[in-house]
């Protein structure tokens, strides 16, 4: 605090445990939040979620259903949540540079009728994460001004960086990784895997 100094009071004050009929919008415009967590000795992990827009549920003001959809099968946020319920959501809505921040205790349910809303492409997700929200609020946009996130003139293009088959074969000499991009880049174009 010393070095930070303290929040101005209205700051702390748009800090509340409930959504509202304004703060709603932002999760039901949202098609992408980061989802934070840790296990019990406090080893995180941040993990993209996205669907279309307002792919997150809300069943009441003080209760979020963020559908599982299929992805590494790692499952490290699930694993996460299993040891230590506490979780964070930033949810970001494109060329907005305002976010907002839940943070909550989260557990996982399979419960089909709380699921069968979710619905993608005619498929249901199997699981869910239920979070109980303890904080809402907005987060200010100086992140996304002082990156120019939204800026398309300073977009990187995709070729800029290497692919995810060389980055295998840099850690696996002999990976045929033109061949991985290949497969790859097949399965994402038939949407294999998506939901």
């Amino acid at each position: 605090r010393a070095i930070i100094g303290e929040p101005l009071e209205i700051t702390c004050s748009k800090v509340t445990s409930r959504l509202n009929a304004l703060t709603r919008l932002f999760i039901e415009r949202s098609p992408f939040l980061c989802l934070a967590t840790s296990d019990r000795e406090g080893k995180c992990d941040v993990s993209p979620r996205g669907d279309p827009r307002g792919f997150v549920r809300i069943l009441d003001e003080g209760t979020l259903l963020v559908p599982e959809r299929p992805g590494n099968r790692m499952a490290d946020s699930l694993l996460n949540i299993l040891s230590n319920p506490q979780v964070g959501l930033l949810f970001v809505i494109p060329g907005v540079t305002d976010t907002f921040r839940v943070n909550g205790r989260a557990t996982l349910t399979t419960d089909k009728a709380l699921l069968a809303p979710c619905v993608v492409e005619q498929k249901v997700p199997k699981l869910g994460i239920l979070v109980d929200i303890e904080a809402a609020y907005t987060q200010c946009s100086k992140a996304f001004l002082r990156s120019q996130l939204w800026d398309p003139t300073r977009f990187i293009g995709r070729s800029e960086l290497p692919s995810n088959g060389e980055i295998h074969a840099a850690m696996k000499p002999g990976f045929d990784a033109e061949q991985y991009d290949r497969e790859r880049a097949a399965r994402y174009a038939r949407r294999e895997g998506f939901y």
